[in-house]
């Protein structure tokens, strides 16, 4: 896997630019209100894709990587239903209109990339470099675990947000929005609009979140092929899953509960690890297991006053 060729990774990154062209210059080149069928539609055509992806990885590097690239894919797309609450209160606070949404998204997630893309190597690198560090990721997923399952409120302010609160400081920001652009020039001086400073938060947001998911897919496999691959797949999927989860989401209250067990099975997972083996299928299986429970007993148990 160190010998990975170069082409495999240049034909993915141009895969995705390709994808994301397509999805930004041709399907939504002009802005427009994404309705649940749309967004279903588009839920499908990335889940096909990352298993047509993964059907190959299958073919190509066997069914063990195959195996580890699935539990990757589904602990990011399970992990990013936090990321898509997130985005409703951020979209809510800034009252970003609707047809600009999807804008920031896409944008969000090609900056999500190239973030993620570097924490991947370099977790990878000191993993490689110092392998104690398997421990505390293991130890972290834990902890990030039972916090998870504890009840918490409504406590995500973007306006406390460091980033914008420093670049308002050094950047002028217009009061209203100005259609999707985000910068304009108004009187000769060049300013954001509160679009930008919508799509600034959802970036450092994520930073937050890449430190729960990249540790947790770490812990299935450190190939960085795998790991990269797998998690760039969720998240271009992520902005359909928001459009279909908006205004439903609340239906799933014990998603919070499954992703909590999954992340603390991953931590003990990396803890025993040097001790005892636990297999990518049963790896597979538990998380499988735990989100289909999740789900079912949200839509099944019924909420008391």
């Amino acid at each position: 896997m160190e010998s990975l060729p170069l082409w495999a990774w240049g034909a993915f990154m141009l895969f995705i630019i390709a994808m994301l062209a397509l999805d930004l210059g041709v399907f939504h080149r002009k802005s427009h209100e994404i309705g649940v069928k749309e967004a279903l539609s588009w839920c499908g055509v990335w889940f096909s894709l990352a298993m047509g992806f993964n059907a190959i990885v299958w073919w190509w590097l066997g069914p063990d990587l195959g195996l580890k690239w699935t539990a990757g894919y589904l602990v990011e797309i399970a992990l990013s239903v936090d990321n898509v609450f997130v985005f409703i209160v951020i979209f809510g606070f800034f009252k970003v209109p609707k047809e600009h949404q999807h804008r920031v998204l896409v944008w969000g997630i090609i900056g999500a990339a190239i973030m993620r893309f570097t924490f991947i190597l370099a977790g990878i690198a000191l993993l490689k470099q110092f392998h104690w560090l398997i421990y505390l990721f293991g130890a972290f997923l834990v902890f990030t675990g039972i916090k998870l399952a504890l009840p918490q409120g409504d406590d995500v302010d973007p306006e406390k947000n460091i980033a914008v609160r420093i670049f308002r400081r050094f950047y002028p920001v217009t009061k209203t929005y100005h259609g999707r652009n985000f910068f304009v020039i108004i009187d000769g001086i060049k300013k954001a609009t509160p679009l930008f400073v919508v799509l600034l938060v959802i970036e450092t947001t994520d930073v937050a979140f890449a430190l729960d998911s990249i540790p947790a897919v770490l812990g299935i496999t450190d190939v960085p092929f795998i790991v990269f691959t797998s998690n760039i797949f969720a998240i271009l999927g992520l902005r359909s899953l928001y459009f279909t989860l908006n205004g439903v989401i609340d239906m799933f209250r014990f998603l919070n509960v499954g992703l909590a067990l999954i992340l603390v099975f991953i931590g003990i997972k990396m803890l025993v690890g040097g001790y005892y083996h636990i297999s990518i299928g049963v790896s597979l299986g538990v998380i499988a297991a735990v989100l289909s429970i999740a789900v079912a007993a949200s839509l099944l148990i019924p909420k008391r006053n």
